[in-house]
């Protein structure tokens, strides 16, 4: 069983991986709540899936806001299996750089969202429930001009690992997902220049960029059953990026 009538919070839904995440798991038999801050690009989403998902405007980063989205879940479908906090930033600049407001932005879009989703998820999952936060690999292998997103990233990985430590009796699974680049509009200023995205599929091992649909894809394993005996994971989601090296 994958994701037939299973209900899940997708945090940052108005993005592309959430949309490419809420599409796939509607197609398999899945209810959603997409949540984010865009209203437009948010209900244009929902409205593309009709009835088996709803929009919750929701500004991640607020606890009372994320709290408001799981229980439109639960109010709306009587259950709630899975959360995925899709939300985050890219800030490419080396520290010297790096204004102290954009680290504290940063840090807020990429790693207080992740903490505020699995403060709000714990606690309301159904037994056998799962949290699905995004991470990167700039987290695992040192880029350059990555200080301040790979000090976040790098705190979503502990803070997976240890939620996956305090909620496992309760039999909530808690994991994430690290890309490498992938080709959204988020990283417009970076692929919109020939030869800066020619650099950037260069340093990829498989060659190109990924795609919304590739960490979408991986998302949802590991919110689905199929992944039940995993938690406490970082699914590298990056061509090879972080662990491979072509000759």
């Amino acid at each position: 069983m994958g994701h037939a009538e299973r209900v899940y919070v997708v945090l940052g839904g108005g993005g592309a991986i959430g949309r490419a995440l809420a599409t796939a798991v509607v197609a398999e038999g899945a209810r959603v709540v997409l949540a984010g801050r865009r209203p437009e690009p948010l209900a244009a989403a929902a409205s593309a899936l009709g009835p088996a998902a709803v929009a919750c405007p929701t500004d991640a980063r607020v606890a009372a806001d994320v709290d408001a989205a799981l229980e439109a879940a639960r109010d709306r479908w009587g259950r709630l299996d899975g959360v995925a906090c899709c939300v985050g930033s890219i800030l490419l600049k080396p520290a010297h750089l790096t204004s102290l407001d954009e680290w504290d932005d940063v840090l807020a879009t990429n790693l207080r969202t992740a903490f505020v989703a699995v403060r709000a998820a714990a606690p309301r999952l159904d037994r056998g429930g799962s949290i699905v936060l995004v991470s990167s690999a700039a987290a695992t292998v040192g880029l350059a001009n990555h200080e301040a997103i790979a000090a976040a990233k790098a705190g979503v990985d502990g803070l997976t690992r240890a939620a996956a430590a305090t909620y496992a009796g309760r039999g909530v699974r808690v994991n994430a997902v690290a890309p490498g680049l992938v080709d959204t509009p988020l990283a417009a200023r970076i692929t919109s220049v020939a030869a800066s995205r020619q650099a950037s599929e260069a340093m990829h091992p498989l060659g190109r960029l990924g795609t919304a649909d590739d960490v979408a894809a991986a998302i949802g394993f590991l919110l689905s059953e199929r992944a039940a005996w995993i938690t406490g994971e970082v699914l590298a989601v990056d061509g090879g990026l972080a662990s491979v090296r072509r000759r």
